[in-house]
């Protein structure tokens, strides 16, 4: 694969207390776990802020314990894609703490996951054209967990808002979604969640991610990888699964299967 294509592969959050043994020394201080990270991986999804915007204080020693080509996607607010009430308030927050990180060049997304009662409506459709309007100057990416938005028009709805598709990997369960090659924007984006599917509804925590890719599962991926490069200037696909390092292991392991 051309190099200068290859796309930026990396996990969902680096500040996991069960990745030591796995990925991170035992005895590694917990605030030196993004300076470890940065020796594996060049970016990473912030998840952090979907429970509380953090302070700007918080940000800028982000940005300044990264390398200078660093690539962050901060997941956006509960309040923008969970309750839905204080939508402008919370981004504009959100954006003003992540000042430093844009002035830095590394802030590069915002990620804004929306749960499975999030369907496919009018008012629904209104909603993503206002969160789009607030987040204007910065990349935009939408994730869904209802099939509702598998629908042909909905790739010509993101282009017209400008925001980029969250393509996924999770449990084939009706009403999830399939896997895709959607490209809406110069960036595509790929999440892969695990396909638990004994704890996808059930489980507590993170145990919905408790999962470890097979190389055949991961290898089934790489038309699609290769088909949404080939639309785009950069492509990002992050592991979200997590639990006891294995989204470190799936993201080393898809690297290895796309130099092949």
């Amino acid at each position: 694969m051309d190099q200068n294509r290859f796309p930026l592969i990396a996990t969902s959050g680096y500040s996991y207390e069960d990745w030591r043994g796995f990925f991170y020394p035992e005895k590694l201080a917990k605030n030196k776990m993004l300076e470890f990270y940065c020796q594996h991986f060049s970016g990473v999804e912030v998840n952090s802020s979907y429970y509380k915007i953090p302070a700007q204080q918080m940000i800028q020693r982000l940005t300044e314990r990264t390398p200078p080509d660093f690539e962050f996607i901060v997941k956006v607010n509960r309040e923008t894609t969970h309750r839905r009430v204080e939508n402008e308030s919370a981004l504009w927050q959100l954006k003003e703490a992540l000042q430093p990180m844009r002035e830095a060049g590394k802030l590069k997304g915002l990620l804004a996951q929306f749960p499975y009662s999030f369907k496919n409506t009018e008012h629904n459709r209104k909603y993503l054209s206002e969160t789009a309007v607030f987040c204007k100057g910065i990349p935009l990416f939408f994730e869904f967990r209802h099939n509702s938005w598998v629908k042909p028009a909905i790739p010509s709805f993101f282009k017209s808002l400008g925001a980029g598709y969250v393509n996924v990997d999770e449990p084939q369960l009706p009403g999830l979604l399939p896997p895709q090659e959607i490209v809406t924007s110069d960036f595509g984006y790929i999440r892969f969640h695990g396909r638990n599917e004994v704890k996808w509804w059930s489980g507590q925590g993170s145990e919905r991610y408790d999962y470890l890719y097979s190389e055949n599962e991961l290898k089934s991926w790489t038309g699609r990888i290769k088909e949404i490069l080939r639309k785009t200037q950069k492509t990002y696909i992050y592991f979200n699964n997590h639990p006891r390092g294995q989204a470190v292991d799936n993201a080393r392991q898809l690297a290895a299967i796309l130099q092949e």
